[in-house]
């Protein structure tokens, strides 16, 4: 029996081949692989001493020859197949150990030049995979080097790798040469800097952990990673304590960074199921987890915390006195995290990066019954604002109007949010009228907070009045001013209501349905 082996990758590769030489099996190499495998003592012998063709073109053409993919191929059932290699004078191949070129690790490389990335598109490693895993049932073929010991211990015990085995070693063939193309799809496509989606959609992620559940226990769930530095984003955040994450944490949290990111001066943003509960920001981190926390202390129990400055140990003092199930922040002094750590089930998670944001290209991705729909991510916030009523916003109103602006972007539709002096006091999300939400922020911020809460508040509506009952409901409750899209048929309606109260309001003709 034969082995070629072939890899970039070469943990463990010295003692497997030595296991190999050791059961009998001939131990065919290339290039690099093959000068370890020799300065290690084990009797290869070179790819060109088989082809009988030297490697040439910078070793771009070694193993694309007759000798070695008729080797591969034939199917030893077939009396056909060896008869033809016999008159060739072919021998079969048995076992292809083969991982490709890095080229992950090149694209990601600071400064790397297109002609180095295109260089690391392996050409003859993938054709060889996919020829032994096409002839599976007689080709054993390992691209994962922890597979190694499992092949080994095999061939030790039955003299053979098993056709399941051999079957499963042929999926991770095909995972691995798929996600290598889409690597290199994807790799082409942002080098062009192609804005349009493609005919065919080619993704992929690397499996970062399994989740203790999915969105209910009775569901599996997986986490995923794009390939990239992913900088900002859950998957590269570093676990402090606390158990691992769920599905519904990851997804949560997700939520709440994304919205933490809209805003420049410290600022903590509590989310519960998906939506924020809480929103504070001022020039001092402690008075913005305050406000965030005071916004809504009912239903902050149980939910997620993500601050964009350094955790105290007086902000860590207090959230140590409650229920949280996730905490995100860029560093933790080192009391603070020596106090958080006496909560065992907390999850406390370092993201240094927390407030960088995603490319403007990326696509956001939602699963359907048969299919997926992809979109663009909503990366903006407003181009630009009108005032359409006689009184525009006092300089307090417009710095909490858009304050409520980049709240109600990221409350499930159809969303409200009411905030004064940068601090949310009433979020109404996902109900399935906009009236409904607005009476939802008011009742909630006046039993929650108090009475005078809406008292001189702004509201933002992530899209357009039909009527002008939100604006009636708004008046009732003492707000003052209005940040919506505008665009209904009968924006008159709130326009003339707001202007009767002498309230101002803004149309930003831009929406931010969530969904």
């Amino acid at each position: 029996m034969k082995a070629l082996i072939s890899v970039s990758d070469k943990t463990g590769i010295v003692e497997f081949a030595k296991e190999l030489e050791s059961l009998g099996i001939e131990i065919i190499s290339t290039g690099g692989t093959y000068k370890k495998l020799k300065e290690a003592n084990v009797n290869a012998i070179e790819i060109s001493d088989l082809t009988e063709f030297p490697e040439c073109l910078d070793g771009r053409v070694k193993t694309l020859h007759p000798k070695v993919h008729a080797g591969i191929l034939a199917m030893r059932s077939n009396p056909n197949h060896m008869k033809q290699l016999a008159d060739l004078n072919v021998d079969t191949i048995d076992f292809v150990v083969v991982n490709l070129y890095p080229f992950k690790q090149t694209i990601l490389k600071e400064n790397v030049s297109r002609e180095e990335c295109v260089e690391n598109i392996d050409i003859g490693g993938p054709t060889m995979l996919r020829s032994a895993a096409k002839n599976y049932q007689d080709v054993t073929v390992i691209t994962d080097p922890a597979d190694y010991e499992k092949v080994l211990n095999e061939l030790k015990e039955n003299k053979k790798v098993c056709l399941d085995t051999k079957f499963y070693l042929m999926q991770k063939v095909f995972e691995h040469t798929a996600n290598y193309d889409a690597m290199i799809c994807n790799y082409i496509k942002n080098e062009r800097q192609d804005t349009s989606y493609p005919a065919t959609l080619s993704l992929t992620f690397e499996k970062v952990q399994e989740m203790r559940y999915g969105e209910n226990p009775h569901q599996t769930g997986c986490l995923y990673k794009e390939v990239g530095k992913c900088e900002g984003s859950l998957v590269t955040a570093k676990q402090l304590n606390g158990k691992e994450l769920s599905f519904n944490n990851i997804n949560d949290t997700n939520g709440a960074l994304e919205l933490l990111k809209e805003f420049d001066e410290p600022t903590i943003v509590a989310c519960k199921h998906g939506n924020p509960c809480g929103v504070g920001s001022d020039n001092d981190i402690y008075k913005a987890w305050q406000k965030a926390y005071s916004a809504d202390n009912m239903s902050i129990f149980g939910g997620i915390v993500v601050s964009n400055h350094e955790i105290t140990p007086e902000i860590a003092k207090e959230m140590s006195e409650m229920f949280l199930e996730v905490i995100v922040a860029p560093a933790y002094s080192e009391e603070a995290l020596k106090i958080l750590k006496k909560k065992k089930n907390v999850r406390v998670l370092e993201l240094p990066e927390i407030t960088t944001k995603q490319p403007e290209n990326s696509y956001d991705i939602k699963k359907i019954n048969g299919g997926i729909i992809v979109q663009t991510i909503d990366s903006k916030l407003l181009d630009n604002y009108e005032v359409v009523t006689d009184r525009a916003p006092t300089p307090a109103e417009l710095e909490d109007l858009m304050f409520a602006w980049k709240v109600v972007k990221f409350v499930k539709s159809n969303g409200i949010a009411l905030a004064k002096n940068k601090q949310t006091v009433g979020i109404g999300p996902g109900q399935v009228n906009r009236i409904w939400s607005t009476k939802q922020c008011v009742e909630h911020a006046k039993e929650l907070i108090s009475e005078t809460a809406t008292q001189n508040a702004v509201l933002a509506s992530d899209a357009f009045f039909p009527f002008d009952d939100c604006v009636e409901a708004a008046h009732a409750a003492g707000i003052t001013a209005i940040i919506q899209p505008g665009g209904a048929k009968k924006d008159q309606l709130s326009i003339d209501k707001c202007n009767e109260y002498g309230m101002t309001m803004l149309f930003t003709h831009m929406r931010h349905f969530k969904h």
